[in-house]
């Protein structure tokens, strides 16, 4: 039968009203029986297909000149010995269709998953034989899986950048606005989505030059930038996106919201731009008590406090700049302002929203985190850059750029050593950073290089809880979570202290951060760790992971605080699209969105894709998040 009317009979119950996984499972079997067996290049062996893949201009011989032959040999061997199936047709599809080398016309395949997972490996260990080797064993039993930019790009020739996603800010001057549209060209040819922070520009009707009523605020800046984005893209593989964040309290705020109602005037409608929303503490206080919040003139902010709009903390500066003159200021109904934000999220599901003073009073960086990503993730602290006439740097600042990657929860509590599995995750992502040099945008590159900062993800929360036989959202499911990511916290601090001390080298003002100060370490030897429900705690002890207790956060505290840690941020919790199906995961951390996915992949019809490790038994688990 045709995989894809196997894969089709998941959406159908069999004569005993039971789902029919195991069709799926036919379906990516027939997959590579009927097409990609078929399409795949042969070579007679591994040394004919690295030198026809170099010669030809596929790979990076750069790469392999790192390794012995042998060396490469055992990799290769290692992958292979795994015998690696996709247990999902849309997990093998998407990686044959996403991912895997392809002949210049596009029409046959150069690697299977095995050939891919080596070269990111190798790429990766930059010639450290071990990382490669701990590297091949993470991926291809599926407990680490590198974001979609990384695994897609490294190794190849024609490529673009390993970086998932960069976080700009725009001034409020014309020569930032122009280097921030140059940059998202730059960065969306490359890799992955850009978000820019509009925060700091005038709004409409602000005076330019003294004069009033000149300024044409925010909404033409984010039509030049949904354009820059649909014109821009990774060499046809990966599609230019963007978003845009805005401060609640900007004057331009409910301009910038009406841009994604679904009868907008087309002058100012934003299809594909994604939006965010700063908002702090103090504009729900004014919407509990239902009362006016005033929207500050950025321009006057600056010109009265010396620093940018973003710079200032509106909770704490909102009763003094409501109360000085010299500040133009307008004011809306605060419930108004978030009943829209209900309304256009309702239609659109956007925007985005980042609550800025609980961010920054976790933030444990020196500065203010101003704005978020593409997908709300990532939190790090960037500065202004300045410009002169010409559009060449008087100052560099600080811009962001996103080093991503998952840990399967399920694979990751069963790996035989899980501080292991993290701290080479740690070091894969950091690889990611120092690989990392895009000298068309300066200010990512002076960010990047100062603070070393990666995103370690996870996913296939809601797979390894009902798999536990555990309801997500459930006391229990509360409890594993909690004490899970206190787990990977601290190998992820330790094995960034490792590099630290390895290298010699710590993030950049690691004097100014609470890493320094032992601040953020306070949390953990001050109380007990420990799991809540007897479940919990049979899940750890089973798995045989070790829940660090105070003892080991004090030694880790005492070593970070003398040597310091090489990575100024280490852990966020993306999304994960593309790569949850190929490792068959449940997306991030998020509850299923239903048991049966139905998606529409490129040119052929829809497709259907089971939850992780549901089966006809424990379909209670798998409460989608509209049950929830």
């Amino acid at each position: 039968m045709d995989y894809h009317a196997l894969n089709a009979m998941l959406n159908l119950y069999d004569a005993e009203g039971r789902i029919q996984i195991e069709k799926d499972r036919e379906a990516a079997r027939q997959y590579f029986l009927q097409h990609v067996n078929k399409n795949t290049v042969f070579f007679h062996d591994l040394k004919e297909k690295l030198d026809y893949l170099v010669e030809e201009g596929y790979y990076e011989s750069e790469v392999l000149e790192q390794y012995e032959f042998e060396d490469i040999r055992s990799f290769y061997d290692r992958a292979y010995a795994v015998r690696f199936r996709f247990p999902t047709f849309l997990g093998a599809f998407k990686y044959y269709t996403s991912y895997t080398l392809k002949t210049f016309d596009g029409k046959r395949y150069l690697e299977r998953f095995e050939d891919r997972v080596v070269m990111v490996a190798m790429y990766l260990a930059a010639g450290d034989v071990g990382l490669a080797g701990h590297l091949v064993d993470e991926m291809m039993s599926g407990r680490f899986q590198p974001a979609t930019p990384t695994f897609l790009n490294a190794g190849k020739v024609a490529r673009g950048e390993l970086v998932s996603c960069f976080l700009l800010r725009i001034e409020d001057n014309m020569e930032s606005i122009a280097r921030g549209i140059n940059s998202s060209l730059q960065l969306s040819k490359r890799g992955g989505g850009v978000a820019l922070l509009l925060s700091n520009l005038r709004e409409q009707g602000a005076p330019i030059k003294k004069i009033q009523n000149q300024s044409s605020g925010v909404i033409p800046v984010m039509k030049l930038l949904e354009d820059s984005f649909s014109y821009a893209n990774q060499l046809g593989a990966r599609q230019g996106a963007g978003a845009v964040y805005l401060n609640a309290h900007h004057p331009d705020i409910m301009k910038f919201l009406d841009t994604k109602r679904e009868n907008a005037d087309e002058k100012i409608r934003i299809k594909t731009l994604s939006l965010g929303v700063v908002v702090p503490d103090i504009t729900f206080k004014l919407a509990q008590k239902n009362e006016d919040m005033y929207l500050f003139s950025p321009y006057d902010v600056e010109r009265i406090y010396g620093v940018p709009f973003s710079e200032i903390s509106v909770t704490e500066k909102y009763d003094e700049m409501v109360n000085d003159p010299r500040i133009t200021k307008t004011k809306i109904k605060a419930r108004q302002f978030f009943q829209t934000i209900a309304e256009i999220q309702f239609e659109s599901g956007y925007p985005y929203i980042m609550f800025e003073d609980t961010v920054n009073r976790a933030n444990p960086i020196k500065g203010r985190v101003v704005m978020s990503n593409l997908c709300s993730e990532i939190l790090q602290v960037s500065t202004a850059s300045e410009f002169n006439d010409d559009l060449s740097y008087k100052t560099i600042g600080r811009d962001i750029s996103c080093n991503l990657g998952s840990l399967n929860i399920a694979k990751a509590m069963d790996s035989p050593d899980l501080g292991m599995t993290v701290g080479t995750a740690v070091r894969a992502l950091t690889a990611v950073s120092d690989a990392t040099e895009i000298n068309s945008v300066p200010s990512v590159v002076e960010g990047n290089n100062a603070s070393h900062a990666i995103g370690l993800g996870q996913m296939n929360l809601h797979g390894y809880l009902a798999r536990e036989r555990i309801f997500y959202g459930s006391e229990e499911g509360i409890d594993f979570t909690n004490i899970y990511f206190y787990t990977v916290a601290y190998h992820a601090v330790n094995e960034s202290n490792r590099i630290a001390i390895e290298r010699g080298e710590r993030f950049a003002n690691f004097e100014e951060s609470k890493y320094a100060t032992g601040e953020y370490f306070d949390k953990y030897t001050d109380q007990v760790w420990e799991p809540a429900t007897p479940r919990v705690r049979e899940l750890f002890e089973k798995a045989g992971v070790h829940i660090p207790t105070q003892e080991d956060w004090r030694e880790l505290k005492a070593r970070v605080q003398e040597h310091g840690i090489y990575n100024a941020y280490l852990q966020a919790v993306p999304p994960t699209g593309s790569i949850s199906y190929i490792n068959h995961s449940t997306s991030s951390i998020h509850p299923i969105a239903s048991k049966i996915e139905i998606r529409k992949e490129g040119k052929i019809r829809r497709t259907y894709y089971p939850a992780a490790y549901m089966t006809n038994e424990n379909l209670e688990y798998y409460q989608d998040a509209y049950e929830i």
